[in-house]
């Protein structure tokens, strides 16, 4: 896609007649009354040499291909690092874990197939694919093989905790830092009011700043620099991070003419062709990044954040779509009306005589005027609409999990749809805010975030715990509700944790819950193995009663 989009913008900006292919030059020059000849594309298209000469004669037009194949380049050398290593992933789930990558293969009896993990012992002649698994059935395989093989030298039994404490060491972090109101960063602008911005652009530079970067906080993989566990030099090391914030941020802004028009080539060809098909699409709702990280629980896997939040879009639409602007509604049924009788007049017209095609922008009218029709249809309300805010967003949160505690009761209120807004947001201000991103990210990580350097490096070391075995994680990945329980969410008997430690909206203890549910074979802490049984008695109680 990428060279694609380089290529065919190159080629729209050099190698196109322009005044040939809009018919403002014609192309027989002859001084007799011939009728002007028929244009086809390929006399608008310039030949190779002259292309060639056009784009060698623009400076600007070199710099961004040079600029394009390093990042190519680049790409390139990731992919084929990445594909090493998907291959060793794919010989350790086919030899190891003994699940073969498609259907219907016959696996044989071979020696020692990879390391120093043994052939099985009995195989079915037909296995299937790695699709048809599901992600408990790899997962007791991995924890079966440690038991045969020890493959982590440091503890004798991988536990599931573990299995999901590295491959979310990172992702744990930052959902944790969310719920501490570390990130994202929150404006308030005039007439549009609170603002929470979190984009692709934006997750990307705070990932290379905290985990994996140059320079980054921790060393590797799995281990926090050594200095960042001392509070003796936290003063020191937050200027530290402060200063490389504003240096990335920096970068950003002399990158920024190079992205902005990325995104805006890699935008145009994405969404130009929807929008003409199905103008709505625009006002359908999608979770936002910052709504994603706000309701994942610890220790949840991509699939299961997305199985989860899939199955509340819909209570979530129409939640959203019970919020109906009397003023809007009335101005949409009109401009559709109006936009819908000049459109049906132009179609008529066609149909009567299809030279009417052949006016100059008659096709252009008759395409905005769809999308002005569709685009307003999306604003007007159902015909029968049911009032019930409280009970639908009662359905939101049975698949959610996650609220502020003013929401309850408060259901009606705008405030709350504005803030369900941003987790929900319109697809349209999605792409805004992805289009926005090369210009706002490089300004918040040179104003905004370098205030919070010296939070953000006493949060990595409060809350940093090494595990043998596994490295330095996220202490509330442990899910331990004696130190970071809430005593608001049933577990007032079970916390010792001061109000500092504590995760915020019971995401302990929800985290918890789902864990338990999603590996009912996993033995959890003390402390959490008994609220939890608690918490199953006073359900079943309320379950009888009810």
């Amino acid at each position: 896609q990428f060279l694609f989009v380089v290529a065919f913008s190159t080629f729209l900006l050099c190698c196109v007649q322009y005044d040939v292919l809009f018919a403002n030059r014609p192309l027989n020059q002859s001084g007799g009354a011939a009728p002007p000849a028929k244009v086809t594309l390929p006399d608008a298209v310039l030949p190779a040499p002259q292309c060639a000469r056009r784009i060698r004669a623009n400076g600007w037009v070199i710099f961004l291909l040079v600029m394009a194949a390093v990042f190519w380049l680049y790409r390139l050398v990731k992919v084929l690092c990445s594909l090493l290593s998907y291959w060793e992933i794919r010989n350790f789930y086919i030899k190891a874990l003994r699940i073969p990558s498609v259907s219907g293969v016959a696996v044989g009896r071979r020696g020692a197939p990879w390391g120093a993990v043994p052939a099985p012992s009995r195989l079915s002649p037909l296995q299937d694919g790695l699709c048809n698994y599901s992600w408990q059935e790899v997962q007791a395989r991995l924890i079966s093989l440690q038991r045969e093989q020890q493959m982590c030298v440091h503890k004798k039994e991988l536990t599931e905790l573990d299995i999901y404490h590295r491959i979310l060491r990172f992702k744990n972090y930052t959902v944790a830092m969310v719920n501490k109101s570390l990130l994202p960063v929150r404006f308030r602008l005039p007439l549009l009011g609170p603002v929470v911005f979190l984009t692709q652009g934006l997750k990307y530079n705070l990932e290379l700043l905290f985990f994996w970067g140059p320079g980054s906080l921790f060393q590797n993989k799995w281990n926090l620099q050594p200095q960042y566990k001392r509070a003796g030099s936290r003063l020191a090391l937050a200027q530290r991070l402060a200063r490389a914030m504003v240096l990335l941020g920096v970068a950003n802004l002399l990158l920024c003419p190079l992205v902005l028009v990325w995104q805006l080539l890699y935008a145009f060809f994405s969404y130009t062709e929807v929008l003409k098909r199905e103008p709505g699409s625009l006002g359908a709702r999608r979770w936002s990044l910052y709504g994603r990280h706000y309701l994942r629980h610890f220790n949840e896997l991509n699939h299961e954040l997305r199985a989860r939040l899939s199955r509340g879009h819909k209570p979530a639409t129409r939640y959203m779509n019970s919020f109906a602007s009397p003023l809007l509604a009335v101005l949409a049924k009109n401009a559709a009306f109006f936009a819908g009788s000049l459109l049906a007049a132009l179609i008529a017209l066609t149909v009567y005589d299809e030279d009417v095609l052949a006016v100059q922008h008659i096709l252009t009218a008759v395409t905005l005027l769809g999308l002005v029709l569709t685009g307003a249809r999306s604003f007007i309300p159902d015909e029968h609409p049911v009032w019930s805010p409280e009970q639908l967003l009662q359905r939101v949160l049975a698949h959610i999990h996650y609220m502020p505690e003013h929401w309850q009761g408060n259901a009606s209120k705008g405030e709350t749809r504005a803030e369900m807004a941003q987790l929900f947001q319109y697809k349209a201000v999605f792409i805004l805010e992805e289009l926005l991103s090369p210009i706002v990210t490089p300004l918040i990580l040179m104003f905004a975030l370098p205030a919070r350097a010296l939070d953000i490096v006493d949060f990595f070391r409060n809350f940093t715990v090494e595990v043998v075995g596994v490295g330095d994680i996220c202490s509330f990945a442990q899910l331990d509700v004696r130190h970071h329980g809430h005593p608001q969410w049933l577990s007032a008997a079970h916390s010792e944790a001061p109000a500092e430690r504590r995760a915020e909206h019971g995401k302990t203890e929800l985290s918890l819950m789902r864990f338990a549910i999603s590996n009912p074979r996993w033995q959890p802490p003390p402390r959490s193995e008994l609220f939890l049984s608690q918490l199953k008695e006073r359900v079943q109680q309320e379950a009888a009663a009810a």
